[in-house]
């Protein structure tokens, strides 16, 4: 596995002439047609395109959850196209903290019993877990409601628990789904205010919507459309 140096600048992300095809032939499918783009440590940015634009195909891209067919995605150092399946689990449960529309809480689990699951996946001590679930709780809002079951919360509160989860592992970029898709206004934004709160922290957020509302709350955003990238602005928000 090859490094790259990193100077001038620190970037969490780094995509280079990107390609994504699925199939082959006259029913082959290029969902990303050559993207290029950098995102640096502590940005906000939000990549946003309608349905078939090639948002979700780059999202599972920066999730090390699919790789390119060609091109190239390092994410700090590291080169995806040239990490096996182990090393890619191992880059998504350390470097990335993923964010879905549904919460993906398990149920009949306490709060803090799901934000500690991902320091169990990587042999935390119990101690330890429980400590850093309670920091990452307060972190969120919640400090209060560490013992509530998903059942026991409104919507809001379960995707600050699944945020909070996201966030336990301290890793190199939150990487958040339509974290918003389903909840109410108020909800919403309440949600954005804390995606920006964890921003201002130091964290590099990106999120992924089809919602001008929501990318607008961003420091930047991507627009794709076709597999291309058609717009890539930056604003003081």
């Amino acid at each position: 596995m090859t490094t790259q140096t990193q100077t001038q600048k620190s970037l969490v992300v780094k995509v280079e002439g990107v390609t994504k095809v699925y199939g082959a032939g006259e029913t082959a499918v290029h969902a990303l047609r050559g993207v290029s783009l950098e995102i640096e440590q502590g940005e906000f940015v939000a990549i946003m395109g309608a349905s078939g634009s090639g948002k979700s195909t780059l999202m599972n891209i920066l999730g090390c959850l699919d790789i390119p067919t060609q091109g190239d995605y390092w994410i700090r150092n590291l080169n995806v196209a040239e990490l096996d399946e182990e090393q890619l689990s191992v880059v998504r449960s350390q470097l990335i903290g993923f964010v879905f529309q549904s919460f993906n809480l398990i149920p009949r689990t306490t709060a803090a019993n799901n934000v500690e699951l991902p320091l169990a996946y990587q042999g935390v001590s119990l101690h330890k877990r429980r400590e850093r679930a309670r920091e990452a709780l307060a972190a969120v809002g919640l400090a209060d409601r560490g013992g509530h079951e998903p059942h026991e919360l409104s919507g809001g509160q379960q995707q600050r628990v699944a945020i909070a989860r996201a966030l336990v592992t301290k890793p190199a970029m939150l990487l958040a789904d339509e974290p918003t898709g389903a909840l109410d206004t108020q909800s919403t934004k309440e949600i954005l205010e804390l995606l920006h709160e964890i921003n201002r922290g130091g964290s590099t957020v990106i999120v992924i919507t089809h919602e001008e509302e929501v990318a607008r709350a961003a420091r930047r955003m991507i627009r794709l459309r076709d597999g291309h990238v058609v717009e890539d602005v930056k604003w003081v928000a």
